[in-house]
């Protein structure tokens, strides 16, 4: 069955091609078309099903009303997290949200971008999956507005990004489990190419360091992921050193730490005291129930939403934003 046009539309409803347009588009106010044409316009349109182009729109008006959003991970509860959160405010906003699933690839970033540039977002948001800048480079110099999320790279970039002051976060971590007796604590990273890892490993080489503790400093891993998580887990438990705490900087690390624990017969926190960066709700519905340091997900896409909006709206204004951190305690930690 053919597709109605606002053509097809008009004649329907009995009126002019333009009468339609304005109407759908929301200006009968404007060129003070009368509410018995508007309702019949309307309920033509209705019951046509009738859907508007919205890349023929952004062609003929410059905006679409979308934004896109790249996260790296659709099944990481801490991304789906703040996707939820983006989508709901945008929605608020009058904006509809695409969303591209990266699977941690840079080259799947790249095509994802020339994806939503061919679909004439009217912004985008990203999270980003290395270091490499070079698609990025190719939105700015599409002149469309972009803001970073969570992960971000040097200050100098030329785009906004908003994200958890991560070294703040990985010094309290540190701090809770020294102030428990703790000395020999390991730290089970995540991807090195993003800023988030690297700037948690900082604070937690820093304040080993200003406590006396560098000979028990000792980082592992390379991914933000359960076998990750695992595998180092056992590494940690069968060296030499064994760590009395483990601080482990994603929730999807955690979950693969705690499985190796618990093969290895030992109990958390009697044998082994655990802290994961980031929180999530089965946090507490685990035995024992999870200390961690959360980051404000709703804030950071809040935040993100409306710098993009501002951009949007020709606002050139660059900001960086670190958003403080928590610590959340529970039963994970017990003191030495």
């Amino acid at each position: 069955m053919a597709l109605d046009t606002l053509a097809s539309i008009a004649e329907k409803a009995q009126c002019s091609v333009s009468t339609v347009s304005r109407v759908l588009s929301g200006k009968a106010d404007r060129y003070r078309i009368s509410e018995a044409t508007v309702a019949r316009v309307q309920e033509v349109a209705k019951l046509s099903n009738y859907t508007p182009s919205l890349l023929a729109k952004g062609l003929r008006e410059g905006k679409t009303d979308t934004i896109g959003l790249l996260i790296p991970s659709v099944d990481d509860t801490f991304f789906s997290g703040i996707a939820s959160s983006i989508i709901a405010e945008a929605r608020n906003l009058g904006y509809t949200t695409i969303v591209v699933d990266t699977q941690e690839s840079e080259e799947n970033e790249s095509e994802g971008f020339s994806t939503l540039l061919a679909r004439k977002v009217d912004g985008i948001l990203t999270v980003p999956c290395g270091r490499e800048t070079k698609a990025f480079e190719r939105v700015a110099n599409a002149d469309v507005p972009m803001v970073v999320v969570d992960r971000y790279f040097e200050k100098g970039a030329r785009w906004s990004f908003v994200t958890t002051d991560n070294y703040k976060g990985a010094v309290m971590a540190v701090e809770h489990l020294v102030a428990n007796g703790h000395r020999r604590i390991a730290c089970i990273q995540g991807s090195l190419g993003a800023m988030t890892s690297r700037e948690r490993v900082r604070g937690y080489e820093d304040t080993m360091r200003r406590f006396g503790l560098e000979e028990h400093i000792h980082v592992s891993g390379d991914k933000f992921s359960i076998q990750n998580g695992y595998a180092e887990t056992n590494l940690l438990l069968n060296g030499p050193d064994c760590p009395t705490a483990i601080i482990v900087l994603s929730n999807k690390i955690l979950l693969g730490a705690v499985k190796a624990i618990t093969e290895s017969g030992r109990h958390i926190p009697d044998d082994v005291s655990i802290i994961s960066f980031d929180d999530n709700l089965i946090f507490n519905y685990m035995t024992p129930r999870i200390t961690c340091i959360a980051q404000p997900v709703q804030e950071i896409s809040l935040m993100a939403v409306k710098l993009l909006l501002k951009n949007i709206a020709g606002e050139k204004n660059v900001s960086h934003l670190f958003l403080p951190p928590g610590l959340v305690v529970r039963d994970s930690v017990k003191p030495v």
